[in-house]
Protein backbone atom coordinates (compact mmCIF):
# COMPACT_ATOMS: atom_id res chain seq x y z
CA UNK A 1 0.00 0.00 0.00
CA UNK A 2 1.51 3.52 -1.03
CA UNK A 3 -0.01 6.52 0.80
CA UNK A 4 -0.09 9.80 -0.92
CA UNK A 5 -0.89 12.94 0.76
CA UNK A 6 -1.65 16.49 -0.17
CA UNK A 7 -3.34 19.58 0.09
CA UNK A 8 -0.60 21.23 2.54
CA UNK A 9 -0.04 24.90 1.92
CA UNK A 10 0.52 27.92 3.58
CA UNK A 11 -2.39 29.71 5.09
CA UNK A 12 -3.38 32.73 7.55
CA UNK A 13 -4.24 32.21 11.28
CA UNK A 14 -8.38 31.38 11.41
CA UNK A 15 -7.89 29.90 7.81
CA UNK A 16 -8.70 26.85 6.52
CA UNK A 17 -7.08 23.71 4.85
CA UNK A 18 -8.38 20.52 3.30
CA UNK A 19 -5.63 17.30 3.59
CA UNK A 20 -6.16 14.36 1.33
CA UNK A 21 -4.24 10.83 1.42
CA UNK A 22 -4.77 8.74 -1.31
CA UNK A 23 -4.23 4.96 -1.19
CA UNK A 24 -2.57 2.97 -3.85
CA UNK A 25 -4.40 0.18 -3.19
CA UNK A 26 -8.48 -0.54 -2.28
CA UNK A 27 -7.22 -2.92 0.26
CA UNK A 28 -7.22 -0.01 3.09
CA UNK A 29 -10.72 0.03 3.15
CA UNK A 30 -10.40 -2.62 5.70
CA UNK A 31 -8.35 -0.68 8.49
CA UNK A 32 -8.59 2.31 10.17
CA UNK A 33 -6.45 5.37 9.22
CA UNK A 34 -4.95 8.07 10.61
CA UNK A 35 -3.21 11.59 10.62
CA UNK A 36 -0.25 12.63 12.46
CA UNK A 37 1.73 16.07 12.51
CA UNK A 38 5.52 16.71 13.57
CA UNK A 39 6.81 19.84 14.01
CA UNK A 40 10.60 20.96 13.87
CA UNK A 41 12.16 19.58 16.48
CA UNK A 42 9.29 17.89 18.29
CA UNK A 43 7.94 14.33 18.19
CA UNK A 44 5.67 12.76 15.71
CA UNK A 45 2.06 13.53 17.62
CA UNK A 46 -1.48 12.20 17.01
CA UNK A 47 -4.08 14.28 15.06
CA UNK A 48 -6.90 12.09 14.29
CA UNK A 49 -8.13 8.97 13.54
CA UNK A 50 -11.05 6.80 11.53
CA UNK A 51 -12.38 3.35 12.12
CA UNK A 52 -12.21 0.99 8.27
CA UNK A 53 -15.80 2.46 8.13
CA UNK A 54 -16.03 5.95 9.47
CA UNK A 55 -18.03 5.05 12.50
CA UNK A 56 -15.35 5.83 14.84
CA UNK A 57 -12.98 8.70 14.90
CA UNK A 58 -10.22 10.10 17.68
CA UNK A 59 -9.07 13.56 18.37
CA UNK A 60 -6.11 14.99 19.88
CA UNK A 61 -7.38 17.55 22.46
CA UNK A 62 -5.65 20.30 20.21
CA UNK A 63 -7.62 19.46 17.36
CA UNK A 64 -10.69 18.61 19.07
CA UNK A 65 -13.54 21.07 17.64
CA UNK A 66 -11.51 22.20 14.47
CA UNK A 67 -9.93 19.14 12.88
CA UNK A 68 -12.92 16.81 10.95
CA UNK A 69 -11.76 13.01 10.04
CA UNK A 70 -13.24 11.33 6.66
CA UNK A 71 -12.87 8.81 4.43
CA UNK A 72 -14.31 7.70 1.19
CA UNK A 73 -13.63 3.96 0.98
CA UNK A 74 -14.69 4.06 -2.63
CA UNK A 75 -11.90 6.47 -3.24
CA UNK A 76 -9.51 5.07 -1.33
CA UNK A 77 -8.83 8.14 0.04
CA UNK A 78 -8.20 9.75 3.48
CA UNK A 79 -9.47 13.42 4.44
CA UNK A 80 -8.62 16.00 7.00
CA UNK A 81 -10.70 19.46 7.15
CA UNK A 82 -8.90 21.42 8.97
CA UNK A 83 -10.87 24.87 10.30
CA UNK A 84 -9.65 27.77 12.54
CA UNK A 85 -6.40 27.10 12.11
CA UNK A 86 -3.58 28.71 14.61
CA UNK A 87 0.25 29.09 14.25
CA UNK A 88 0.84 26.14 16.19
CA UNK A 89 -0.75 23.61 13.74
CA UNK A 90 2.40 24.44 11.75
CA UNK A 91 3.59 20.92 10.79
CA UNK A 92 4.34 18.44 8.24
CA UNK A 93 1.36 16.09 8.19
CA UNK A 94 1.24 12.39 7.79
CA UNK A 95 -1.18 10.04 6.72
CA UNK A 96 -1.29 6.29 7.99
CA UNK A 97 -3.06 2.73 7.65
CA UNK A 98 -3.51 1.25 11.15
CA UNK A 99 -2.47 -2.62 11.37
CA UNK A 100 -5.97 -2.71 12.91
CA UNK A 101 -9.70 -2.00 11.34
CA UNK A 102 -9.85 1.13 14.14
CA UNK A 103 -8.14 3.89 14.61
CA UNK A 104 -5.36 3.85 17.06
CA UNK A 105 -3.56 7.03 18.99
CA UNK A 106 0.02 5.47 19.14
CA UNK A 107 2.32 5.70 15.78
CA UNK A 108 3.43 1.83 16.54
CA UNK A 109 -0.22 0.90 15.30
CA UNK A 110 0.50 1.95 12.37
CA UNK A 111 2.13 0.21 9.62
CA UNK A 112 2.02 2.36 5.92
CA UNK A 113 3.26 5.79 5.65
CA UNK A 114 2.47 8.63 3.45
CA UNK A 115 5.23 11.03 2.74
CA UNK A 116 3.64 13.93 4.81
CA UNK A 117 2.49 17.19 3.49
CA UNK A 118 3.76 20.28 4.83
CA UNK A 119 1.35 22.85 6.83
CA UNK A 120 2.24 26.62 7.87
CA UNK A 121 0.01 29.02 9.81
CA UNK A 122 1.50 32.47 9.88
CA UNK A 123 0.06 34.54 12.40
Amino acid sequence: VQLQASGGGLVQAGGSLRLSCAASKRTSSNNGMGWFRQAPGKERDFVASISWNGGSTLYADSVKGRFTIARDNAKSTLYLQMNSLKPEDTAIYYCAQARSSYGPRTHNDYRYWGQGTQVTVSS
